[in-house]
């Protein structure tokens, strides 16, 4: 007898993408509190709608929502914004990560978590470090007066961040909590590596799909292109011992800034005036696709992510276990509390030194920190013969949830009851 489980899936995730866009837009909410909220009552309380065990096929859920989840927010960054604040989202993606991640372990000395090795506090720190970039987008969308530089930076972080936390945790933390120890030159040198290697070759990925989009000029053409590239780009960074993820970000970052580059020119009538070597190297004469097609080609990689986000969160309701989540409260309160803390201070910056945002901007970038997909993912590639797998299972669940709710719900009450003017520029000179 012939298996409907794939079209009952594809019905069940629609559906509930559908119902949670609708309630969102009546109940002026964002639309990831009732996808999640959905998610996990669908695939707990009415499973026929869910006949597929995604517990079983995890390794391939997550090879299939990866691209899907990043490519969205890799397009929406524009290369002006990057050319303005690229050393403010190196800061937040690489520099505060790393300080964070190390200021987590440092807790070790005071033996927070009982039990736990520094290579192991490591690890859980590199996991509930990890932003999301749904969920940041499915909240920040809902409310108006938050600036565009304030946005480019929550993107620009939720890309970078993700990319140094998985090097940190696969690299660093990963070794270093199974084998007990851990060479400091070597890893160091390691996470180097990879960090070379996977932008070496997402950019020289870039460009080949850069210049192949300039072959056809439809834009169902050229959103399945940026999807090809996403998927190859991290299979090809997984293959070679990189990082997928980075290797896809800046595959589709180094595509979207190339053609960004071209439109530039091209609206500012410049092409036939200058002709420079790099110019040519790009054909910049003829366009990858057009700012209209740009526009089609972001909101359907913003709604595959939808897609990607619904399967993640089912697989987050399969590790729901409320008994153990009472067992690790503790836990879970305390990693929350810290993580947030942590993340306050690493967001100072940009309230006292440098281009300043004020405490507004300070309170905005502290609360769009919401963790999700990759958070369970990482969580989920731990060996279960870790003795302590399901306690970081429980933890990361925990802090998941709290910083969906709890984040979305302070800045949901800040943009609804406290700041209902128009968008205005958050920078101060």
């Amino acid at each position: 007898m012939h298996s409907f489980a794939p079209e009952i899936m594809l019905i069940t995730i629609l559906s509930l993408v559908i119902l949670s866009d609708t309630l969102a837009e009546r109940l002026k909410i964002p639309s990831v509190f009732l996808l999640l909220t959905g998610s996990y009552l669908v695939y707990t309380y009415f499973k026929v709608a869910v006949p597929i065990d995604l517990s079983e096929h995890f390794d391939t859920l997550i090879l299939f929502c990866i691209p899907l989840i990043f490519m969205g927010d890799a397009l929406h960054l524009h290369f002006s914004d990057i050319k303005k604040h690229g050393w403010s989202i190196f800061y937040l993606a690489v520099v505060a990560v790393a300080l964070s991640i190390a200021a987590g372990a440092s807790l070790s000395y005071f033996g927070v978590f009982e039990g736990l090795s520094l290579g192991a506090y490591v690890s859980l720190f590199a996991i509930n470090m990890a932003t999301d970039a749904v969920s940041v987008q499915s909240v920040l969308s809902r409310f108006k007066g938050i600036s565009h530089d304030i946005k480019v930076l929550i993107e620009g972080e939720s890309l970078g961040n993700d990319a140094t936390a998985v090097i940190a945790f696969f690299f660093i933390g990963l070794p270093w909590m199974m084998s007990g120890h851990i060479d400091a030159g070597h890893a160091a040198i390691e996470a180097l590596r990879v960090f070379v290697v996977s932008i070496g070759m997402g950019l020289a990925m870039g460009y080949g799909f850069y210049m192949l989009m300039k072959l056809f000029s439809d834009r169902r053409g050229e959103l399945f292109a940026f999807i090809i590239e996403g998927y190859a780009a991290y299979l090809l960074g997984e293959h070679y011992h990189a990082s997928g993820i980075l290797t896809l970000i800046t595959a589709i970052i180094a595509t979207k800034a190339w053609i960004d580059m071209d439109l530039e020119v091209i609206e500012a009538k410049e092409g036939k005036k200058r002709k420079s070597f790099f110019r040519k190297l790009r054909a910049s004469s003829v366009v990858a696709t057009t700012k209209e097609r740009l526009e089609y080609i972001y909101e359907m990689a913003k709604e595959f992510g939808y897609i990607a986000a619904v399967l993640i969160f089912f697989a987050l309701a399969e590790m729901v276990d409320f008994g153990q989540l009472w067992q690790y409260r503790n836990e879970i309160l305390i990693m929350f509390l810290v993580t947030t803390l942590i993340r306050a201070l690493s967001m100072a910056k940009f309230a006292y030194f440098g281009k300043a945002v004020g405490t507004e901007g300070w309170f905005i970038l502290t609360f769009s920190g919401m963790k999700g997909a990759l958070s369970i993912i990482l969580v989920h590639m731990i060996p279960a013969d870790f003795a302590y797998k399901t306690m970081f299972e429980a933890v990361t669940t925990g802090v998941v949830v709290l910083s969906i709710f709890v984040y979305g719900t302070v800045l949901w009450s800040y943009f609804t009851f406290f700041k209902k003017e128009k968008e205005t520029k958050l920078f101060v000179s």
